[in-house]
């Protein structure tokens, strides 16, 4: 059975994983490789409806439930998608993946390591992405994008999700986390600086380094 290549983006708001994750699947599109491009939350019918509660639901939300809720999404996701992609043969990117558990669910909401690291092995069912890029950039700088960011295909300013509205030293945890995680696994963590580089430089080098392990 042919074996894909899972690749996923990392980062705090405002980053611009979305942005390079597409162009990453427009490139690689164009040397005639099968892609497949998801993200989480969201990758699947059930995981839109648990993106709108995790990023819109207002009021209180208790951060296990948060937790279980982003666990949920994924598992869906890896068996629906990820998986039969990967089987396939295809290089699958995704927009978020267990890194981001770990960096929003121990950094930010500070839960106990060992129950998020337990919850990302269920939910994931084991699967490690061969890639990952984190895409680094100081929340005083990132998350103004983010909110300023207009609606994909509107004419108007987003809504303003729960995880936009967390206080500075919230973001900076997270960020903080991210930076840990990649310290620890440099291998398949790439950091790329977003914030003082042009976004055709950003692009140049997750390029560069996508082709070095493609190959």
């Amino acid at each position: 059975m042919a074996k894909g290549v899972l690749i996923t983006f990392e980062g705090t708001e405002g980053c611009g994983k979305s942005t390079h994750a597409k162009a990453l699947e427009k490139y690689l599109k164009g040397l005639g490789k099968k892609t497949v491009l998801s993200l989480e939350p969201g990758g699947t019918k059930l995981g839109r409806d648990i993106r709108k509660t995790l990023l819109g639901f207002e009021g209180p939300l208790d951060r296990n439930t948060e937790l279980f809720l982003f666990a949920a999404d994924r598992s869906q996701h890896v068996s629906g998608v990820i998986r039969p992609a990967l089987e396939a043969g295809a290089v699958v990117i995704v927009d978020r993946f267990t890194d981001s558990t770990l960096a929003y669910q121990i950094g930010g909401r500070k839960l106990p390591e060992e129950l998020v690291r337990y919850i990302n092995a269920i939910s994931s069912g084991g699967l490690i992405p061969d890639l990952t890029f984190l895409l680094d950039v100081s929340p005083m700088v990132g998350l103004p994008r983010a909110i300023a960011m207009s609606a994909q295909g509107a004419g108007h300013v987003k809504k303003v999700d729960r995880f936009e509205k967390e206080k500075i030293a919230f973001h900076n945890d997270v960020r903080n986390m991210y930076l840990e995680i990649a310290k620890n696994d440099p291998g398949r963590v790439r950091v790329i600086d977003t914030e003082k580089q042009d976004i055709n430089t950003v692009q140049e080098q997750i390029i560069r380094i996508a082709k070095e392990v493609l190959s």
